[in-house]
């Protein structure tokens, strides 16, 4: 059953109970990345494994993500300054135990290529707060996955 998560800022970031910050050098630009991130939402799916749907919502100022296992999402576009950050806060989700969600991508030169960070802030019920504690170190995997098909996908001659 979805609920109505709390409507945070992007303050949020640094007072969030729970946060993982996750960092990574990739090859592309940064306005290559930041495109795929804020402008290209449809095409998540087809670099972030875990995303099954992505689509904007009311002129992108919202979307609605749906991943394998079917949790689902609607959020609200916090920030989307290009080339160089990119966040969003979950306002509806069904996932349990979720009281407040906020994601931020930052993106920065790094040589020819894009070091990408991924701040991943959550409040929730103890249990939620713990169990995302944990899983620090399979969000990093994600993370590492996500950001290198990323990579992939936008250094291939057919994008």
């Amino acid at each position: 059953m979805a609920h109505l998560l709390r409507e945070v800022g992007l303050d949020f970031i640094e007072r969030a109970p729970v946060r993982h910050v996750f960092a990574r050098e990739i090859s592309a630009a940064p306005e290559a990345v930041f495109h795929a991130l804020a402008e290209d939402v449809p095409g998540w799916a087809q670099w972030f494994a875990a995303v099954t749907v992505a689509r904007p919502l009311d002129g992108g100022a919202r979307r609605e993500v749906r991943l394998k296992g079917g949790t689902r999402f609607e959020e609200t576009i916090l920030v989307a300054k290009s080339p160089e950050t990119y966040a969003y806060r979950v306002d509806v989700t069904n996932a349990p135990g979720a009281r407040a969600i906020v994601e931020e991508w930052r993106l920065a030169p790094a040589g020819t290529g894009t070091r990408v960070q991924w701040t991943f802030a959550v409040d929730g019920t103890a249990p939620f707060r713990f169990a995302f504690g944990l899983a620090r170190t399979g969000l990093d995997r994600v993370f590492r996955q996500t950001v290198t098909a990323l990579d992939r996908r936008l250094m291939s001659p057919a994008t």
